[in-house]
Order: structure tokens, then C-alpha cells, then sequence
């Protein structure tokens, strides 16, 4: 007779179960649809702004590169994605300058860890958030970066002969230099003054 009541028992829990499934399965039916129709919305798609999709360099103002070749963002790169080909340009005091030639980039070995953008000491890096990246072979990832936007030897010589601007001095140490050199003077003044007239008492 337990077996019997065990038996109906089993029966009523897996009934119960399955219904409380289907009433699950039956909501999803009517909850409004999320899935985003890439590739139909491409023009209205908002892509996060911190979303990192493809390492890119950053120009200045006249839209040259800001990469001074320094070779950090390559030291710290964990998976090898970046490699640096320098050139040496001779300046007319006769030292040599290394500039950047060309900045390789793998797309597919990157693990966007953004080390490279860290610890950049001209902020030359950044993160696109371009994701469409797809491409038939892995050769196609590996990317040249400054193709078109890198100064010429000339162009490179012709900034190092610049002269370069003093750097501003803070108005704490200007008002300094000044009272120590009004300072100077008055006891120079003084001592003058005093080599003059040996007589006169000093207080």
C-alpha cells in the first residue's frame, strides 16, 4: 500500500515540476524581444565608449603621430602584439634621433590588457571601440598603424633645430629669485659703501 501512495506521489511531484516549467517556457514567450539585428541596426548601434576593440595611435595638432619610439608599450605588450621598426635621423649638431618607422600591431594575439596604453609616457595610445574586425585570414589582423601619418627626416630635423620655449616659472620662485637678488644687492651696496668710508660705524 506505501508503495502504491510512493508511486502516485512520484507522479504528482514530476507533474508539478513539468507544469512549473512550462509556465516558465509560456513567459518567455510573450517577454519583449531583446536580440540586437546586427547587422541591420549597424547605423543606429551604440557601442560603449569603454568597450576596447583595436589598439590605435593618437595625433597631434598637425596630425603627425605622438609616438616617440621609446619602445615601452612594446617592453610591456605580455603576448608580443606590438613590435616598433625605429630609423635614426642625423640632426645638424651631429647627434642622432630615433624616430618611429613603422608600428606593428597583432589584432589577433592582443588580449586587450591596455598595458601598452597605461604606461605610454606621451598618451600616443588608445582604445577605438570599432568591433568589426572580421576577416577571412589572421595575416589581415596584423596591422600597420602610422602607415601615412609619420614625419619626414626632414620634417623630424627641422623640429630639433626649434629652439625651445623656457618652461614658465612658478610666481612663488620668481618672487624668490627677486628678494634674493634685491638681497645681494643691498650687501654688495653695503659692503661698498663700508670699503668707502671705513670710519663710519656699523650697526
Amino acid at each position: 500500500m506505501s508503495s502504491i501512495k510512493e508511486y502516485f506521489s512520484s507522479v504528482g511531484k514530476g507533474i508539478a515540476s513539468l507544469a512549473k516549467g512550462m509556465a516558465v517556457t509560456g513567459k518567455e514567450f510573450v517577454t519583449p524581444k531583446v536580440t540586437e539585428q546586427y547587422p541591420e541596426n549597424r547605423q543606429t548601434l551604440k557601442i560603449a565608449d569603454r568597450f576596447r576593440a583595436e589598439l590605435t595611435l593618437i595625433g597631434d595638432e598637425q596630425g603627425h603621430n605622438k609616438c616617440i619610439a621609446c619602445g615601452i608599450c612594446q617592453m610591456n605588450c605580455p603576448n608580443s602584439s606590438i613590435e616598433l621598426k625605429t630609423r635614426f635621423v642625423e640632426l645638424p649638431d651631429g647627434k642622432k634621433k630615433k624616430v618611429l618607422d613603422k608600428y606593428f600591431y597583432d589584432l589577433g594575439s592582443c588580449t586587450f590588457c591596455m598595458l601598452c596604453v597605461t604606461t605610454c609616457p606621451q598618451d600616443a595610445l588608445e582604445f577605438s571601440n570599432d568591433f568589426e574586425q572580421a576577416v577571412f585570414t589572421r595575416d589581415k589582423l596584423v596591422k600597420v598603424l602610422n602607415s601615412h601619418s609619420e614625419l619626414t627626416d626632414a620634417e623630424v630635423i627641422a623640429e630639433a633645430s626649434k629652439p625651445k620655449p623656457k618652461p614658465a616659472m612658478d610666481p612663488e620662485q620668481l618672487a624668490k629669485i627677486k628678494a634674493e637678488a634685491l638681497a645681494k644687492a643691498a650687501a654688495k651696496k653695503a659692503a661698498q659703501q663700508a670699503a668707502q668710508n671705513p670710519d663710519t660705524p656699523t650697526t
